[in-house]
């Protein structure tokens, strides 16, 4: 298991009567046995003349199956009858039987345990922060997920939590997928709830990058996790808390039932958590099967048995009657750690050995008066383990029926409620507190537990419990003694018992909450805009030192919800589903072979005639001269074909909603994730910057397939959006004939900042009407943007979310761009003069203007790519981030157009997103003398643009470069040398032509040797057949 590094769980146990059994043996009558059985063997090997190593063989099975059996067999006969003897208590002989045990025991090892240390988990949580520097314009926001908003423990454990995170500065949105009456508890301490309502289809629909963090708690919201494993969400701090332990018992079940792919998406569901985080250490071995090296624990939560109301949950009377136990009666718990080994029934042994002078305050001869009863608890309900304990309590004189056992399960709240005491009896070292002796505690019952270290860190004894030596049992008898007077339990018990509730109530509340802040603290990558929280040892102490209860009083409905038969609910759900999934999937596979079949032989025909019809335009392409031009012919020529072909074009619905529309907006995207913030209508088309996540049966583009950039992930993620700009400008009349583009980010639909329909129409009108002509209209300005809450200018802005790198790194950019040697640091002015700039890549301008932009870009992302790719790439660490960042150049080219817009004269126009309104911004007067027109001119640019071209067609390759990869390469001397060089071709084949010619003319031809005589046809030689003829031609 990927978190259990230290060792593997010691399940079973070696019986320490049974290694006390062997110790006691007959040396001398073990000696006379092996002579004889020597001599015996000798003449039964010679006689049988047996195999030798067959007879090895056979005994090592013997002795496998042997072990196998004493390992799941709870307790032998032969350890029932030696473990009887030895605590057998004859006249004078039990407490001298019972000095060498305890004697022997206390030599011997009880056990550490399993220490679960996730070394590899905490590895990852060790930060650098030398270099941070941080503007604080924010808080760090946090998500919490839950699957209903009802009364439990774990909802009093995430308000108290919540209450410490908001205390040293954090934000926290809470998500619920069901209304409850915790509600209400959450908004009275300020925190804003909403409560998503799931689509059919199990999707969530919600910006998940709002969020720094998100905890997600139980296993019923599964759902959210799903919605979470899809790009772009894929990367997102994720912390999952589980308190139920029911999938792990319905683990065995489903590898019975050969249900793999359902096990597959739960270990699926388990990967994707950053951390998943449980209650005590023994989660992680119920939830092994699940564990991918994530897997820690942070001890606590309010226990059920706390309950505001003090109710019972269910009544005692039934189980009274099933264990025949009457009111009167006093009833002692004996209970255990949640482990399964084989030497428990040696502690539990040793407990009622020392439970055993108590028969004299019960007369078992009186039926009138009090009896004594002992229950049990222990995971193991097998008939032999009960049997081996009827056993040892008939030895140890107990008369029938006092003690019974039972199972630790969910009815372990009605065995304790009726209980007066309850004895731990476990001497196992363990990590995490007993839930049980909580519990007990909870229920105002006073306990008495062995001195083990994690329990005498919470317990002080003859304060709020009892402790005794683990290796003294007789402290234990004398507890007891003091413990019951004539059958009742003395006042100082119930004193005591009583101090132990107060103790249970808020029991382990600063390890919860301190652990859940460091927790979050180290999985958060905190952008640079963001505050750093305050440190965790500043969280208030009332807050660290007591359940926030207190919140839960006013709630009307107090009770507090099964949450295992909810959670049985819900998995039986998740596997109905699943499996309603298979057949459907089963079934269409069957229905739709034939059809499916058809469509493929169709498609691969046509596939072939495709490619033959293009083999022959290629082959005649070669033969034919193909004179270009100018690059304004190469423009004109390239439309007037795609006219052509496009005229036998079958269009498809969003192609011809759009032809004849001046504007279309594109929406970049990443994954699933962020289908639900895309629109549909005609004025918009998505373009999918990943083929593996684009939509089906939608006209999106791939981005990959029109710029192989984009199919490197390092890329795809370093320059976001823009490399949807620079795929889309790659040969841009194949698919925009649009004289207005624009572009539109999904999350600007996810914060509600997107074009309604009103802002649509006047968009449109403005831009046909001229009124502002080659303008840049944008609906996201950077004076709303949450990451800005103070309004600070262009530059104070673009370092906040660059680390504080953004002047340095755009002033850098452009003196490598523009070839500038000195050491200035000068940047292109970004005046404060009261009005706003463009964010989150949401805009639109003319496609010229675009081209032009993107010729801009390019220059200037390959200038920004030269300086810190070996860096970022090599080792994640990004200059424009605080910590390894993937998505290095998206903030800043996210501005990059407000720069370019600016200095080349652009008007820049903000259109209101929900009411259309329209507003220049920065006008012209204003921009006077501050802008650099002839860095931003279009020969300017063109001529850089021709010389990259110049230099990429040459042989001087540079080892990385970036620029030529982010689109089409052309310049004029290429389209010369084309020429030139199929001018040269069609030379050569003519002189090839002319010398095939003149070599058939110069060919000897050889002379006739003799003269043919053509011979008479037959017809003649039949009709002339007249002998007289025949004659006089002779004669002559």
């Amino acid at each position: 298991m990927g978190s259990l590094e230290n060792g593997l769980l010691p399940l079973k146990r070696e019986s320490l009567l049974k290694s006390l059994s062997k110790n006691e043996r007959n040396n001398s009558f073990g000696q006379q046995r092996a002579n004889g059985s020597r001599s015996r063997f000798a003449r039964f090997m010679v006689l049988k003349k047996l195999d030798y190593l067959q007879w090895i063989s056979a005994v090592a099975v013997f002795i496998f199956f042997m072990f196998v059996f004493q390992l799941f067999l709870p307790i032998s006969s032969m350890e029932k009858a030696s473990g009887s003897e030895f605590l057998r208590q004859e006249s004078g002989g039990g407490d001298e039987r019972l000095d060498s045990l305890i004697k022997e025991i206390g030599g011997l090892d009880f056990g550490e345990g399993v220490k679960f240390e996730p070394s590899k988990l905490l590895s990852k949580f060790h930060k650098d922060n030398n270099r941070v520097v941080r503007f604080g314009y924010r808080k760090p926001h946090l998500a919490f997920v839950f699957a209903d908003l009802l009364v439990d423990p774990q909802q009093v454990l995430m308000v108290t939590v919540a209450s410490a995170l908001r205390a040293i500065g954090y934000e926290i949105e809470v998500y619920s997928l069901e209304d409850g009456p915790v509600h209400a508890v959450w908004k009275n301490i300020g925190v804003p709830v909403s409560i998503v309502e799931a689509s059919n289809d199990t999707k969530i629909i919600i910006d998940w990058l709002n969020y720094d963090a998100i905890l997600v708690n139980s296993l019923e919201a599964k759902d959210v996790i799903s919605s979470l494993v899809q790009e772009p969400f894929k990367s997102l701090p994720l912390v999952w808390t589980i308190h139920e332990k029911t999938l792990a018992t319905l683990f065995t079940s489903y590898i019975s039932d050969g249900k793999i792919q359902l096990i597959d998406d739960w270990k699926a569901t388990f990967n994707r958590a950053t951390v998943v985080v449980f209650p005590n250490h023994a989660f992680p071995m119920y939830y092994a099967a699940f564990d991918a090296g994530n897997y820690f624990v942070i001890p606590g939560s309010p226990s059920g048995a706390c309950k505001l109301d003090n109710s019972t949950i269910v009544l005692e009377e039934s189980m009274r009657v099933n264990m025949n136990i009457e009111a009167r009666d006093f009833v002692i718990v004996i209970t255990g750690s949640q482990f399964l080994y084989k030497g428990i029934w040696v502690e539990h042994a040793l407990v009622l050995q020392a439970l055993s002078p108590l028969l004299a305050e019960f007369p078992a001869d009186d039926s009138s008066s009090q009896r004594l009863k002992i229950i049990i608890l222990s995971q193991d309900l097998t008939g032999n383990y009960s049997a081996a304990l009827e056993e040892i309590a008939s030895n140890l004189n107990y008369p029938s029926g006092t003690v019974h056992h039972a199972a630790m399960n969910e009815d372990v709240y009605n065995v304790l409620d009726i209980a007066d005491l309850v004895i731990y009896g476990s001497f196992l070292e363990e990590q995490s507190f007993p839930d049980i002796l909580i519990k007990a505690m909870c229920f105002e019952k006073p306990i008495v537990a062995p001195d083990l270290s994690i329990i005498k860190k919470y317990v002080d004894d003859n304060v709020n419990g009892y402790l005794f030596p683990k290796e003294n049992t007789k402290a234990l008898t004398q507890i007891m003694l003091q413990l019951v007077s004539k059958g009742r339990l003395s006042s100082l018990a119930r004193d005591i018992a009583s101090k132990g509730k107060h103790t249970a109530k808020n029991m382990m509340v600063m390890e919860s909450v301190e652990g859940y802040a460091s927790l979050i603290e180290n999985v958060i990558n905190l952008p640079s805009e963001v505050a750093s929280p305050k440190a965790v040892s500043e969280i208030p102490s009332n807050i660290k030192t007591e359940w926030q209860w207190r919140f839960f009083k006013a709630v009307a409905d107090r009770k507090y919800v099964n949450r295992t038969s909810r959670v049985y609910h819900f998995l039986n759900k998740v596997e109905n589903r699943r499996n309603r999934t298979l057949k459907e999937s089963s079934d269409g596979i069957q229905t739709n072979e034939t059809f499916l079949y058809s469509i493929w032989a169709e498609e691969k025909s046509l596939q072939t005639a495709v490619a033959k019809k293009r083999r022959e335009d290629g082959e005649l392409r070669d033969r034919s001269e193909q004179p270009r031009g100018t690059w304004d012919d190469v423009y004109r020529s390239a439309k007037r074909a795609d006219r052509n072909r496009n005229d036998l074009h079958e269009r498809d619905d969003g192609e011809l909603e759009r032809t004849g529309q001046p504007l279309c907006i594109y929406e970049p995207y990443y994954g699933q994730g962020a289908w639900p913030f895309l629109h549909h209508g005609p004025l918009y088309r998505g373009f999918g910057l990943s083929t593996k996540g684009r939509r089906s049966k939608i006209d999106d583009i791939d981005g990959p397939s029109r710029l192989p950039l984009l199919s490197i992930p390092y890329y795809r993620d370093a320059l976001g959006d823009f490399g949807a700009f620079f795929s889309i400008a790659n040969r841009i009349d194949r698919i925009h004939k649009n004289a207005w583009i624009g572009f539109s980010s999904w999350r600007a639909t996810a914060k509600k900042a997107s074009l309604s329909r009103t802002a649509e129409v006047a968009l449109l009108d403005d831009i046909q009407a001229r009124r502002h002509g080659d303008a840049l209209y944008f609906w996201v300005r950077m004076d709303k943007d949450p990451r800005n809450p103070m309004q600070q200018d262009f530059w104070t802005f673009c370092d906040a979310i660059n680390a504080g790198n953004c002047k340095s790194a755009f002033s850098e950019a452009l003196k490598k761009m523009y070839g500038v040697k000195d050491n200035s640091t000068s940047l292109p002015p970004m005046p404060v003069d009261g009005d706003s700039w463009s964010v989150m890549h949401s805009w639109s301008m003319p496609t010229k203007s675009f081209l032009e932009f993107v010729m801009f870009s390019r220059m200037f992302v390959d200038a920004l790519d030269a300086q810190y790719y070996e860096e970022h790439h090599q080792s994640g660490l990004c200059y424009l981030s605080l910590s390894k960042d993937k998505h290095c150049y998206s903030r800043l080219l996210e501005l990059l157009v407000n720069v370019w817009a600016y200095h080349s004269a652009r008007r820049m126009v903000y259109i209101d997103p929900e009411t259309g309104t329209i507003q220049e911004q920065h006008n012209f007067k204003s921009r006077r003398g501050k802008m650099w027109i002839k860095w931003f001119n279009y020969k300017t640019l063109k001529a850089m643009d021709e010389d990259l071209a110049e230099e990429a067609d040459s042989d001087r390759h540079k080892q990385h470069w970036l620029w030529p990869s982010t689109g089409e390469v052309f310049w004029q001397g290429m389209y010369e040398r084309e020429r030139s060089q199929m001018r040269r071709q069609k030379e050569k084949r003519k002189q090839k032509s002319k010398d095939k010619i003149q070599r058939i003319k110069n060919r000897t031809h050889q002379k006739v040797i003799g003269k043919y005589v053509k011979p008479p046809p037959d017809n003649e030689t039949v009709n002339n057949s007249n002998p007289t003829v025949e004659a006089a031609k002779l004669l002559r």
